[in-house]
């Protein structure tokens, strides 16, 4: 229990202290915080006060910075330090900040007042192809029945390299992007807005530790010394300008116009009494991949989506991060397999997030089979994203009396210019 009240539904009790980055009002300087129930601790306050002054942390300054990557390439001593220091901070039957009032003013912040910025620098962002049920959905789409998924799919975790310089905070509006599409009845592409704006239900994993040296891969079984921690994302997708591009090299203009992550980075640690066995690989991955403990995490996931001047949204969307056939681990030791070196603050999204029932298809692709089947908003039909439409991801973990949530990830479609 914290001193702090924690509604019993909040997403940010005690066992999760998420990490963020914000600005207490728009002039401040940016600095790093956790979510404790409708609260931000300031961590740089924390560390003026001299409060971090376990071994790891004691001379840090860490927790000074206008960003997380400081912290998360110092690596799990320090992370694992300072949940330990932060969870007794704010447990009930502990005096330091509880009875501290000046300090207590100083360093929380009501969250509604907070505005929320990139949680680390993006060096880099790749973009997994992790769910079978969303292989073989969009292969049956685009390929027909019959072999739906490609036989590389069962061996390695596929992926592209994304454009991480439009990664976005949650909140941020995404303009429609604009760019060519298939040729309709004569032999010029169509080109103007998108036509077929879609979202797609994404998990990634922020990369921690101090990294790999180029040409030196990271073992699976060590993997998860390399992952700080877990946000929700939201892969916008404009599927006409994706299927005109894609062959042979893969997405481009038809995701990198926007990628929306939540603020919260909810650390491994919290997640850890929620993990739970990952599926069975069938054929069996090459040795490489060949985890002594494959796992994933049981969150529960949802998206809704608001149209322009309803008051209500419309879940359209119940997944569960569980879904995955590819694990974290396994994504991020393949990605180093060939000797890429990743750095703290990377962003390795899991893919689209479908599950094996209609409702828990992650992507308006797969819900409206490519706009063959239209969804109802409270009445209002959609295909695809309109102009005006606000998509909103949440997700949490169920504890006993308590969640482990990430919060929302949410974004506003504006028109073309």
């Amino acid at each position: 229990m914290s001193f702090i009240e924690v509604d019993a539904g909040s997403h940010f009790p005690i066992q999760n202290l998420p990490y963020g980055v914000f600005k207490p009002e728009p002039s401040t300087p940016a600095r790093p915080g956790v979510a404790i129930g409708d609260y931000v601790l300031d961590l740089s306050e924390i560390a003026k006060a001299g409060l971090f002054n376990g071994s790891v942390l004691n001379d840090s300054d860490c927790f000074l910075q206008p960003n997380l990557n400081k912290f998360l390439a110092l690596g799990r001593p320090a992370w694992k330090e300072a949940r330990a220091t932060l969870q007794k901070l704010l447990s009930s039957d502990e005096p330091t900040l509880r009875d501290n009032a000046s300090l207590r003013q100083k360093a929380l912040f009501p969250m509604s007042k907070v505005e929320m910025v990139l949680p680390m620098v993006i060096g880099d962002y790749t973009d997994f192809f992790s769910s079978m049920h969303h292989a073989k959905n969009c292969g049956t789409i685009f390929r027909g029945p019959q072999n739906p998924i490609p036989p590389n799919w069962f061996h390695l975790p596929i992926a592209y390299h994304g454009r991480a310089s439009s990664v976005v905070i949650s909140g941020t509006d995404i303009t429609r992007p604009r760019g060519q599409g298939y040729p309709a009845g004569s032999s010029t592409p169509y080109f103007g807005p998108s036509q077929k704006l879609d979202f797609e239900l994404e998990m990634a994993s922020v990369v921690g530790g101090p990294g790999n040296e180029l040409g030196k891969p990271i073992d699976v079984n060590d993997a998860a010394e390399h992952i700080f921690g877990v946000v929700l994302m939201n892969d916008w997708s404009a599927r006409d300008i994706q299927a005109w591009e894609y062959v042979p090299l893969g997405p481009f203009l038809g995701k990198n116009f926007g990628t929306t992550i939540s603020p919260w980075i909810v650390t491994l640690d919290a997640l850890e009494p929620f993990a739970c066995d990952a599926p069975k690989q069938e054929p069996p991955p090459l040795p490489y991949l060949a985890e002594k403990i494959s796992k994933n995490y049981d969150i529960s996931l949802e998206v809704s989506i608001k149209p322009a001047g309803q008051e209500e949204s419309s879940v359209v969307t119940k997944s569960n991060f569980n879904h995955l056939y590819w694990t974290l681990t396994q994504q991020l030791a393949h990605h180093t397999i060939n000797g890429c070196n990743l750095r703290p603050g990377d962003l390795l999204g899991t893919g689209t997030i479908s599950g094996p029932e209609p409702e828990s298809m992650g992507c308006l692709l797969e819900l409206t089979w490519n706009g063959e089947n239209a969804l109802s908003l409270n009445g209002t039909p959609r295909k695809f994203l309109e102009d005006g439409d606000e998509v909103v991801f949440t997700g949490y973990c169920k504890g006993n009396g308590f969640n482990v949530g990430f919060g929302t990830c949410s974004g506003k479609v504006l028109p073309s210019p």
